[in-house]
């Protein structure tokens, strides 16, 4: 039970931050918790917005102390809306946003309160990226403590696979520098295991040259060719290099300019195409995409990295209400590819979609227990990505995404991306983390006995027969 907070013990523990503490009813308050999932709507008794690590330590004993729900935002991204907790501490990274750049090493030192466009912004400065997401508001913190993947990920790894090290602060206020070499465990169950372990005040992450510009874009098919299209995407992604992603998106049309306008606001099949490597190579390696049925438009070519990686910010912005149900998946049979169809056909809304995330490459050739992360056997990813504005369309919106989701359980690995599960999805957590689910138990243990890091996809203590 939460020790009751007076004026002066708030006042106290404010006295103690570089940071600001607020309060409902504050000028600020209502737009620091806000999340990007509208359908999230919690107050915190107290928004500690952290300056530096100090301020973190500070505030994870304060919670400790008294006995508060704590959670922790960084970008305020996530599906499930975990950055806030109803009467809670709230510890606010959203001022930590520095991204220092190291060219000679090829590494960069980022705070957790950085998003990905300000990541991409530092590190093309220097023809250098690290592989993150596809949506540039989204956090760092949370993508990296998740596994992290987007268009570098079959040419270069997860974000997680990109981590060097991590400075940690965990549930007993202490401040760790963890590596390879330096408290292994620990940094083992930080690479994919959520913020189930502490506070992450600083990543140090690898790059890799990139850019400024990569051979990317568009093909847009009609809806009554989706059946042979995704047959042969299908076909196509099995043999791809590294260096290409191809992803696969069923929805409704939005009003792109190079689209016409007779298609806007009907249903699409929509291949999302990213070549990282030589420009001249990349066009001749993606053009069959162009040839997989009659595109109703197509804008592939070189674009500026970093636009790219905005690119699909306007169907992505704060506000909306979302629902997502995902899959991992590790072959794309028939069936399968026909499940996806028939839901498509009965989308709900203009901006609810399923997509197929390509992935293997790299990925895949890390070994399933080198990282908390253990979906490796994943060719791709299946969201299904309901998305609206009024709450009057919840049900019909979310039981869409529910029974797409449910159809697809036979051709499913039976895992799961934790950065993709809704709150309302605690049960999947362990098979998302399979074998390596007992390890983190145990280091959970160690680290966060009390379960102080439990506003997440919660990874459980283990018992101490389990630890022995």
């Amino acid at each position: 039970m939460t020790n009751p907070l007076t004026a002066a013990s708030i006042e106290a523990f404010s006295n103690t931050l570089r940071g600001t503490v607020m309060t409902p009813g504050d000028g600020d308050y209502d737009s620091a918790r806000a999340l990007w999932n509208g359908m999230i709507d919690r107050h915190p008794a107290i928004i500690a917005r952290c300056t530096g690590s100090l301020d973190v330590r500070h505030a994870i004993n304060f919670a400790r102390e008294n006995r508060m729900l704590l959670s922790v935002r960084g970008g305020g991204h996530h599906i499930a809306g975990n950055a806030a907790a109803e009467g809670g501490l709230m510890i606010d990274l959203s001022r930590m946003r520095s991204v220092h750049v190291d060219p000679a090493s090829r590494t960069a030192r980022v705070d957790p309160g950085a998003l990905l466009g300000q990541v991409d912004h530092e590190t093309q400065g220097f023809g250098l990226a690290t592989p993150l997401g596809i949506n540039s508001t989204t956090g760092i913190a949370g993508l990296c403590l998740g596994g992290g993947f987007g268009w570098l990920t079959r040419k270069h790894g997860l974000t997680a696979d990109n981590l060097l090290s991590a400075d940690i602060v965990t549930a007993d206020g202490e401040l760790h520098r963890v590596s390879a070499s330096q408290e292994p465990d620990l940094f083992w169950a930080i690479s994919g295991g959520g913020g189930n372990f502490g506070v992450v005040t600083s990543f140090e992450l690898q790059l890799h040259p990139v850019g400024p510009e990569v051979y990317s874009g568009l093909v847009v098919y009609p809806f009554d060719e989706a059946g042979a299209v995704l047959r042969a995407w299908r076909d196509f992604t099995l043999n791809a290099p590294d260096e290409l992603s191809v992803w696969a998106i069923l929805r409704k049309a939005p009003p792109l300019p190079f689209l016409p306008e007779s298609i806007h606001g009907k249903d699409v099949v929509v291949l999302a195409v990213v070549y990282a490597g030589d420009m001249a190579e990349g066009e001749r390696t993606a053009r069959p995409l162009l040839n997989f049925g009659t595109p109703v438009g197509q804008m592939l070519t070189p674009h500026s990295y970093t636009a790219f990686q905005a690119a699909f910010d306007p169907l992505l912005t704060a506000g909306a209400r979302n629902y997502w149900k995902s899959h991992n998946v590790s072959r794309l049979g028939d069936e399968a590819l026909d499940i996806m169809i028939e839901a498509a056909a009965r989308n709900p809304g203009p901006e609810c979609e399923i997509f197929i995330a390509q992935l293997g490459g790299a990925m895949a050739r890390v070994g399933i227990t080198e990282t908390a992360y253990t979906g490796r056997d994943a060719q791709y990813v299946m969201n299904v990505h309901a998305r609206w504005q009024d709450a009057a369309d919840d049900t019909v919106c979310r039981e869409w995404a529910r029974h797409t989701f449910n159809d697809m359980v036979p051709h499913a690995t039976g895992g799961g991306y934790v950065n993709f599960l809704t709150e309302d999805e605690g049960e999947r957590v362990s098979a998302a983390y399979g074998v390596n689910y007992p390890r983190l138990q145990m280091l959970k243990r160690r680290y966060d006995p009390d379960n102080l890091f439990r506003m997440n996809l919660n990874i459980v203590p283990g018992i101490e027969e389990a630890v022995a």
